[in-house]
């Protein structure tokens, strides 16, 4: 019996990284998984490697998270393949900006639409397929960005800190409507997937991991597998008691 036996989830940003990783634990722990991402031919890349696997477990769908209409359309295809839903992951995001003073407004309105918008419109549209099939989980990615700030992370440190605090709303109010579906948040700080890469500048990406494992206590970065282990236990009934909550992947940041 696998940890997540019966779940179907939905995973936003599933084409690489932590979407990546995740939706693959959830396969392997024995969830039906949905794909989605604007990259779509990434994600239906994602769903094959799954079904080799793992077959008939992943489909994958397109999807700019920005978007209501897609996202309408994205969960009921959803919904159709894996026959319900009752797991999602809103992982999707981007970085951008610097300086409140340096961060155009064009920038701050992009991060906060990837960001935040998305995990609002994946929340809002989503729950109604949950209902039904619950007990339900919904899985959202903050960052450790949302709960320290820095000097030159406005827009980010904005965004993250929403998601934070929407999905406290979002457990509480599915509690109190009684739906049986509980929403968490994930807080990683560095992990070692591409989106190191456009942090590089001009540096190795060996030298720019060892530069940024050295503000981390435990003097690493983290895997992929380090937050896709936190979000199967989040998916699963393992958890059942825990909404409202976050959960910290920070290597001691957050003590410090």
């Amino acid at each position: 019996m696998g940890r997540v036996d019966g779940k179907m989830a939905f995973v936003t940003g599933g084409a690489q990284g932590l979407g990546r990783a995740s939706a693959l634990m959830l396969a392997k722990e024995g969830a039906r998984v949905t794909v989605a991402d604007i990259n779509a031919k990434g994600a239906a890349a994602v769903a094959d490697e799954i079904n080799a696997l793992y077959p008939g477990r992943a489909f994958s769908v397109a999807l700019d998270v920005t978007s209501e209409t897609q996202w309408k359309e994205a969960l009921a295809a959803a919904d159709k393949a894996m026959g319900g839903i009752n797991v999602l992951f809103n992982n999707a995001g981007i970085g951008g900006g610097t300086t409140v003073e340096d961060t155009d407004f064009e920038t701050w309105k992009r991060v906060q639409a990837v960001d935040v918008d998305s995990v609002f419109l994946g929340c809002k549209y989503a729950i109604p397929y949950m209902i039904p099939h619950a007990p339900g989980s919904i899985i959202n990615t903050s960052s450790i960005a949302g709960l320290i700030a820095g000097h030159n992370m406005a827009a980010y440190n904005a965004a993250k800190a929403g998601v934070w605090l929407l999905s406290k709303s979002v457990a509480l109010h599915c509690a109190k409507r009684g739906y049986r579906i509980r929403s968490n948040t994930i807080h990683p700080t560095f992990i070692d997937t591409p989106i190191l890469d456009g942090m590089a500048r001009g540096m190795s990406r060996e030298d720019l991991v060892k530069k940024l494992a050295r503000q981390v206590p435990l003097g690493m970065v983290g895997d992929p597998d380090d937050v896709a282990y936190a979000v199967v236990y989040l998916a699963s009934d393992e958890s059942k008691f825990m909404t409202g909550a976050e959960i910290k992947l920070d290597g001691g940041i957050s003590a410090m």
